[in-house]
C-alpha cells in the first residue's frame, strides 16, 4: 500500500498536467478543495497583496490594504468576487481563461495550452493548490453584504 502511494506521488510530481486533469468542474465551479486543507484567509491576503506571488494588485485595487500603487486594469476586488461562492472563486483562479477567453488574468493553476511561457515556468503551476485555497479564504472574508 505505501509503495502505492509513492507511486501516485511520484507520478504527479513528475506529469503536474494530471493535477489540472483531476479537477473535477461543476459547471462554473470546482466544489472540492485542490489541497484538502482549509484555506488561511490571512496568508491569502498576502499571497494576493504580494508583487513576487499572486500579483493581483497588479490589476486590481484590493480593499482595507495600506499596499500604495494599486491597479486599475481590472475591478476592485470586492467587485470581482460579487456574490461567487468559495468554489466559483476557485475555479477562476485556477482558470480565468476558461470564463473569459481573452482576459490577462492569469490561469493560477492551469499548465498546459498556455502561450508566451518562460522555459523556467512551463509546467509548473504559478501558485500551489494551497495557495488558491488560501486566496480564496481571504476573498470571501472582502465580500460585501
Amino acid at each position: 500500500m505505501r509503495v502505492g502511494f509513492k507511486l501516485v506521488v511520484c507520478a504527479l510530481l513528475a506529469f503536474p498536467h494530471l493535477l489540472y486533469a483531476q479537477l473535477i468542474w461543476d459547471g462554473d465551479a470546482i466544489p472540492n478543495s485542490l489541497s484538502g486543507q482549509p484555506g488561511d484567509p490571512t496568508r491569502g491576503k498576502s499571497i494576493v497583496v504580494s508583487r513576487q506571488t499572486g500579483l493581483c494588485i497588479l490589476c486590481h485595487s484590493v480593499p482595507s490594504t495600506e499596499e500604495r500603487f494599486q491597479g486599475n486594469l481590472a475591478p476592485d476586488l470586492r467587485i470581482s468576487v460579487g456574490n461567487l461562492n468559495a468554489a466559483q472563486l476557485r475555479a477562476r483562479l485556477v482558470d480565468a481563461s476558461r470564463f473569459q477567453p481573452n482576459t490577462i488574468m492569469p490561469s493560477y493553476y492551469r499548465i498546459d495550452h498556455l502561450h508566451r511561457v518562460a522555459p523556467s515556468f512551463a509546467g509548473k503551476t504559478v501558485l500551489s493548490g494551497q495557495d488558491i485555497e488560501d486566496v480564496v479564504a481571504y476573498l470571501l472574508t472582502i465580500k460585501t453584504p
